[in-house]
């Protein structure tokens, strides 16, 4: 069985079809079965007052059919909401449409175009308006048409009693203020909520924009990395046979000093073409081609050992108290930027490094600590954006970038900032579900 981590997930559903979870439009169906629940215990009121307290008899069964049906229809919206995809235009036009004929149906038993709840009507098209997109917002504003003019001619008459001082058309204003309260209350509520929703969407969107063009350049910079991998390849088989050569020669081998150097020198192609190897196998496993079953503490020991065995000289100090051990996959993403903040650490704090693993609640945090000048104060509110660095060198500042890219799409989150007593730190804290392990299959 081949396990999957959380981009490998991710990947899976998006090649098999399924539409990403839209939030905005399921908060907007949650809004929607808001105010069906509104209407319905409205409903039960307006017949409850009329009945007992105007002496309008009113055909109470066939209208109390009517709001069950509203009433199961939400237990159906409710459980749609449950399924994690996205709610689509169709759904909330259908929705609207439920909610059109729910009180074309009451208006039918209550007077028609006679009851002055018809601007009701109103509600939905303004909703419909702000949710959905022009086709059915513009076929919603000719259904409810059509039903008004249809109430017109086709209803149910009222049994209306008229009593001392109080006539029809006094009922028939007092009812349209209701109905015009009512109406301006909940399109300032429910329009107000909805417009949040759909700035909260325009928000996401345009993060996931500059997500996708940060991507963009992590691809590209990978490619570029890849194809500089496989040309350092031939150059180091050759200088790997140079040396070979050499220390066949008797001139060269009689000499302590340059046998010395020549192993040296073999010592680090051999370096050079362990990192080439990384690099290649890391672009594989980025893909999602490979990757390896181990545990969190044999990840962290490695991870920590192996840096350490690339700068024997750094003074690391490592700390593991993560409480348990748990099986996970062995990232190489990770494993690479984690080696990438140690690297920037070494470079301005050599002697004094700590490299603390720790589970905070559901979740693994990895924090680093230098002891060098801290970050400016600039690049500190600039951080995790590219070329922001003040190294000097020519693309400088991509690791860090790097680094909360590949952070972000595991579903974690980077922090840094300076210490109090001189130095800095850089935290990275992930989910475990995204280091978590299934199984192709289940």
């Amino acid at each position: 069985m081949q396990p999957r981590t959380r981009l490998a997930r991710m990947r899976a559903r998006l090649a098999h079809g399924v539409p990403p979870e839209d939030p905005a439009g399921r908060k907007n169906f949650l809004l929607l079965i808001q105010l069906r629940w509104l209407a319905a215990a409205g409903q039960v009121a307006s017949i409850a007052i009329v009945s007992l307290f105007l002496g309008i008899t009113l055909p109470v069964v066939p209208m109390v059919g009517v709001i069950l049906a509203l009433v199961l229809l939400n237990i159906a919206s409710h459980l749609r909401l449950r399924l994690r995809f996205g709610v689509s235009n169709l759904e909330l036009f259908a929705a609207l449409l439920f909610d059109v004929a729910g009180l074309t149906a009451q208006l039918y038993l209550s007077g028609g175009a006679t009851n002055p709840f018809t601007s009701l009507y109103l509600l939905q098209v303004t909703l419909g308006a702000v949710l959905l997109k022009p086709w059915s917002s513009v076929a919603l504003v000719l259904l409810t048409v059509m039903c008004f003019a249809e109430l017109t001619t086709a209803y149910r008459p009222l049994a209306f009693v008229e009593q001392e001082g109080l006539g029809l058309m006094s009922l028939h204003i007092v009812g349209m203020l209701v109905c015009f309260a009512l109406n301006a209350a909940l399109l300032v509520v429910f329009v107000t909520r909805i417009s949040h929703n759909i700035r909260e969407r325009d928000t996401r969107l345009a993060d996931l924009r500059q997500q996708a063009a940060e991507e963009d350049h992590i691809v590209r910079m990978g490619l570029l990395a890849s194809g500089a991998a496989h040309e350092l390849g031939t150059p180091l088989s050759t200088l790997s046979i140079i040396l070979g050569d050499w220390r066949r020669m008797p001139a060269l081998t009689a000499n302590p000093e340059l046998t010395d150097e020549i192993e040296a020198m073999e010592a680090e192609v051999r370096r050079c073409k362990s990192i080439v190897t990384h690099i290649l196998m890391s672009a594989g496993e980025a893909r999602g081609l490979e990757a390896g079953m181990t545990t969190m503490h044999r990840f962290l020991d490695g991870l920590a050992a192996d840096w350490h065995a690339t700068r024997p000289g750094a003074g690391l100090r490592y700390e593991n108290s993560f409480d348990r051990d748990m099986p996970i996959v062995s990232e190489s993403t990770l494993r690479q930027v984690v080696f990438n903040v140690l690297d920037n650490a070494y470079e301005v704090s050599p002697d004094r490094l700590l490299l603390h693993a720790a589970r905070v609640g559901d979740k693994l945090r990895l924090r680093i600590e230098d002891r060098g000048p801290g970050f400016d104060p600039a690049i500190l509110g600039a951080l995790g954006r590219p070329y922001q660095s003040t190294k000097g060198r020519l693309g400088g500042g991509l690791g860090l970038f790097l680094v909360f890219n590949v952070v972000r799409k595991l579903g974690g989150n980077v922090r840094a900032e300076n210490l109090p007593g001189g130095g800095a730190a850089v935290e990275l804290t992930l989910p475990l579900d995204a280091l978590s392990i299934e199984e192709e299959g289940r």
